[in-house]
């Protein structure tokens, strides 16, 4: 399994007339943290797309716990919870500066060819990074 943790503060911008993080900020918490995630590898979403690989979002889930506020600082965990094949599962947990559980999700991201756009199995460069996660 591969665990990455990315942290980022709550902008004024991101709340909504209640105070709370609006609840269609929470997908692009995630994209943050996968893009990272996959960063942290020592790769990057552009260099996979240069590859020939597209990955459009084919499944999203999203339970909301606890309201994120304006200048929290979250940690959000972003998971792999399995070597992708056709389809690469990441699972999120968001908690706030207390330590505290506010939020979880998981998208399902499929590998596209960005000429065909026919699904494939993962690119091999991916693979060859996350091996070492799943002895």
């Amino acid at each position: 399994m591969f665990s990455y943790h990315h942290q980022l503060r709550v902008r004024y911008g991101d709340t909504d007339q209640m105070g709370f993080v609006y609840y269609g900020n929470y997908p692009y918490y995630y994209e943050q943290a996968r893009a990272e995630a996959i960063r942290s590898l020592g790769i990057t979403y552009k260099q996979l797309e240069e590859s020939g690989s597209m990955m459009p979002i084919a499944r999203m889930n999203i339970k909301y716990i606890q309201p994120a506020l304006y200048d929290d600082l979250l940690t959000i965990q972003a998971t792999v919870p399995e070597l992708p094949g056709r389809i690469m599962i990441f699972q999120y947990k968001i908690f706030n500066e207390k330590g505290v559980l506010i939020n979880e999700g998981e998208n399902h991201l499929l590998f596209m060819d960005a000429k065909t756009r026919k699904i494939h199995s993962a690119p091999a460069l991916l693979i060859e990074k996350l091996k070492p996660y799943f002895g």
